[in-house]
């Protein structure tokens, strides 16, 4: 049994595991790569009606998408390929993955790349992969957008400010680390 940091499951068997890698790069012309590769297996084999009987381990979906972005977490060009899918027609959509050209990482991108890929108009597995893809993009900018700012005191509101729980415009985090932008209650000065 593998140790984890939840309680002990009950007993039970493997059925199906997804695994998620984004990696990001800085490539030598000052923008980043950014790459998110999705792998779905099952542990028993099953028959498909395009692929033929699939062996335990054989994989039903490998996807890939590599999102090219500036400092500023524009994206500048996107490449994304389907390896294996449950239909010889999955690949297909990839080219329209394209659409997420010109857009900007940040408060707003799941909705967007709904619209744009959502439904008939994209994979259902590749546009979840995209919100890995996106976190993993600010994670790997965060450093040389940091020294940036710093650089050239940019007094811009941080992007992760109300992004999540520790980041709340009104915590502890947020009152440390960007005093400025910080909108809870002030302690008084002691006397």
């Amino acid at each position: 049994m593998t140790q984890t940091a939840l309680s002990a499951p009950v007993p039970r068997k493997p059925l199906h595991t997804r695994t998620v890698k984004c990696n990001g790069y800085k490539r030598e012309d000052g923008l980043y790569d950014i790459e998110g590769h999705l792998v779905d297996v099952k542990s028993v084999g099953f028959y498909n009606m395009d692929r033929g009987e699939l062996k335990p381990g054989d994989p039903i979906h490998e996807m890939w998408i590599r999102l090219t972005i500036d400092l500023n977490l524009n994206v500048v060009d996107v490449e994304a390929k389907t390896v294996w899918g449950p239909y010889t027609i999955c690949g297909d959509i990839a080219p329209n993955f394209k659409r997420l050209k010109g857009l900007t990482i940040g408060r707003g991108w799941t909705r967007k790349t709904r619209e744009l890929l959502g439904g008939t108009n994209g994979c259902t597995h590749l546009v979840e992969l995209l919100g890995p893809v996106a976190t993993t993009a600010f994670q790997t900018v965060y450093a040389d957008k940091t020294t940036r700012e710093v650089r050239t005191a940019s007094k811009v509101r941080p992007m992760q400010i109300d992004s999540c729980h520790a980041y709340a415009s009104d915590g502890p985090v947020v009152a440390h680390r960007h005093p400025e932008f910080y909108t809870g209650p002030r302690k008084e000065a002691a006397g």
